[in-house]
């Protein structure tokens, strides 16, 4: 009876907080819907009619939105691919006992604690400026013509400044996975005449699938909502080369005015957002299951 008690009480202690984080989401999705299904403008004041699906119909057959969904696929996907990669490879040099391992290992975790808006910054400013940037320099010294990387290639700069930046969350969770693999399995295996090679793609590598699984679904939710990296370097351009669907939001919303039009494509990126969570969910159960 207490237990039974107990639980009582602590789902009433979690209610405020619950009704709370539902205000907090309802509300907000509730009037973005709303401003979604009518005609409203800043620049153009009238009487907001309501005008049904033409928002969204407007906002999904735009050519800039096109071309910001697969630029968005691109983006989550080239970060995925170089953080997964990158994480495994980190993971596996820092499992390895070396002088000042602590202190290496706290460097490598460093840049997933620098705010996106200041490493983008320093990525601009700093690494790819084509004048004074540190490749600029390389470059020079090696005779070679400085790349401008925001006007040649700007999705691929703000892929390597987003990978820099979620590579330690990658390398964290990989390497805790690795550490608990049991080694005697490893010496075993070893007895037995495997070689580095085979330890790894047979017994590491099958190890890291679920904590590579939990990397993908973690990155792929915040990389869907990237803004600040492509705000502070590229502001989406050339054209829409760099624009994901983020950001045409925001041009839409407070470049254009358009408000209306920006929450369809809020709504639009919700219902995206949740469609690739659910197959990452049920991917992450099977893989549990297995």
């Amino acid at each position: 009876m207490s237990t039974l008690h107990s639980r009582s009480l602590a789902r009433v202690a979690l209610v405020p907080a619950v009704a709370l984080l539902i205000v907090w989401m309802i509300v907000p999705l509730c009037m973005t819907i709303y401003y979604s299904v009518i005609d409203y403008n800043l620049l153009v004041p009238g009487d907001n009619e309501f005008i049904g699906f033409l928002n969204y119909e407007f906002f999904l057959t735009d050519p800039a939105f096109t071309e910001s969904f697969y630029n968005t696929l691109l983006l989550v996907g080239g970060v995925l691919f170089i953080t997964i990669a990158g994480g495994i490879g980190l993971a596996v040099l820092l499992d390895q006992a070396m002088y000042g391992q602590n202190y290496v290992r706290l460097l490598i975790l460093a840049p997933f604690f620098v705010m996106p808006t200041v490493s983008a910054l320093v990525w601009k400013n700093m690494f790819m400026n084509p004048v004074n940037g540190l490749f600029a320099h390389f470059a020079v010294f090696l005779g070679l013509e400085p790349i401008d990387f925001f006007s040649q290639f700007p999705l691929l700069s703000v892929i390597i400044i987003v990978s820099w930046q979620w590579l330690p969350f990658a390398t964290l969770i990989l390497l805790t996975s690795i550490q608990s693999l049991d080694r005697e399995q490893l010496e075993a295996a070893e007895l037995d005449g495997a070689g580095p090679f085979s330890k790894f793609f047979y017994m590491v590598l099958p190890h890291l699938s679920r904590a590579i699984t939990a990397v993908i679904l973690i990155e792929t939710i915040f990389l869907l909502s990237i803004f600040a990296e492509i705000f502070v370097t590229t502001s989406g351009g050339p054209g829409y080369a760099s624009t994901n669907i983020t950001y045409l939001i925001y041009t839409q919303s407070l470049l254009q005015f358009d408000v209306g039009m920006a929450s369809a494509g809020g709504v639009v990126a919700v219902v995206i957002a949740n469609l690739v969570a659910i197959v990452l969910m049920r991917l992450i159960g099977k893989n549990l299951e297995g």
